[in-house]
C-alpha cells in the first residue's frame, strides 16, 4: 500500500495496488511520513477501514479536525478493554469513543455538567468494562492533564458494551442497562428478599439478564415448544415463577413484546437461584 495522505500522526489514507482506498490507524504511523510512500499494514497495533465503511467518511472529518492524542487516548483504551475482556471490539468505537472523549474534554474545560442518568446501572451490570472506563480516565489525566468526573468511566463503558456487540444486532447498552434495571428492581420488590450486589449469585443474575437483554433488543428470544422446563418450575418454584410472570408482563407492556415460556421458564430458574442463594 501506498501513502494518499497523512491526516496526523497516527492517521493515513492509503490505497492499495487495485486502487481501493482505506484508513489505516496507528500510533505513530503518520509521524514524519509523505504521501507516495509505501507503508506496510500490522494487523497486530493497526486497525484498516475501507472507505466503503459507512464510518470511513465521518473518521476522516473527525481526525483531521482533533488533535490525534484524543484517537490515540482510544486506541489504548481498546487496547486494554480487548486484553482485560478478552474480546475484540468493532471499529466503530473508534469514531464514537474518540468523538465522545473529545467532548468530555471540552465540556470539562468549560464547567458544563451533564448528568449520565443510568450511571449506576453501568456501574453495577457491567462491572468489567467500568473498570476499564476508570482506568481510561487514568489514561486521560496522564495524557492531558484533564481530570474527569467518575461519570465518564460509565460513559467509555458504554461505548465497549456497544462495541462487543454486532452493530447491525440493534443493541444499545443504554436500553440494555434500563431493561436490566428495571428487572432487577421487579424481582427485588416480588421476592421481598434482601441481596447483596456484591454477592456471587447476584453476579450470576445479572449476568443472565445481560444476555437475556442481548437476545432480546436482537429479536432472538429462546422459544422451544418443549414447555417441560417451564411446568417444572410452576410445580417446584411456585414463588419465582410468579415473579417471572410479572417480568413477562411489565415487558408487555412497556416494549410490546409477549415473552416465550422457555424465556419466562430460564428467568424464574435464575430468580430461583438468586433467591435461594444457591
Amino acid at each position: 500500500m501506498h501513502i494518499q495522505k497523512v491526516l496526523n500522526s497516527s492517521v493515513v489514507l492509503v490505497q492499495d495496488d487495485s486502487g481501493e482506498e482505506s484508513i489505516l490507524l496507528g500510533k505513530g504511523i503518520g509521524y514524519g511520513r509523505k504521501a507516495g510512500e509505501p507503508i506496510e499494514r500490522k494487523p497486530s497495533d493497526r486497525v484498516f477501514l475501507p472507505l466503503s465503511n459507512p464510518d470511513a467518511q465521518p473518521m476522516l472529518e473527525l481526525f483531521s479536525s482533533i488533535p490525534a492524542s484524543y484517537l490515540e487516548l482510544t486506541q489504548d483504551i481498546v487496547d486494554d478493554a480487548e486484553q482485560s475482556l478478552g474480546v475484540k471490539l468493532s471499529a466503530h468505537i473508534y469514531l464514537l469513543l474518540t468523538d465522545h472523549l473529545h467532548f468530555a474534554v471540552e465540556r470539562q474545560q468549560k464547567g458544563l455538567v451533564v448528568t449520565n442518568r443510568i450511571f449506576w446501572e453501568i456501574k453495577h451490570f457491567y462491572p468489567k468494562e467500568y473498570a476499564v472506563g476508570q482506568r481510561g480516565l487514568q489514561k486521560v489525566k496522564a495524557k492531558l492533564g484533564i481530570e474527569l468526573p467518575d461519570e465518564e468511566a460509565g460513559n467509555i463503558a458504554f461505548h465497549i458494551v456497544n462495541a462487543r456487540q454486532d452493530p447491525q444486532a440493534g443493541y444499545d447498552a443504554m436500553r440494555a442497562a434500563q431493561l436490566i434495571g428495571e428487572l432487577s428492581n421487579i424481582v427485588t420488590y416480588s421476592m421481598h428478599c434482601p441481596v447483596s450486589t456484591e454477592s456471587i449469585h447476584y453476579a450470576r443474575f445479572v449476568s443472565h439478564l445481560q444476555y437475556f437483554a442481548e437476545r432480546f433488543f436482537s429479536g432472538k428470544l429462546m422459544d422451544s415448544e418443549d414447555d417441560f422446563l417451564f411446568q417444572q418450575m410452576q410445580q417446584n418454584y411456585p414463588a419465582a415463577v410468579t415473579c417471572a410472570e410479572k417480568i413477562r408482563t411489565f415487558v408487555l407492556r412497556k416494549y410490546g413484546v409477549f415473552l416465550p415460556n422457555e424465556e419466562t421458564a430460564y428467568l424464574a430458574l435464575h430468580v430461583a437461584r438468586l433467591t435461594s442463594g444457591k
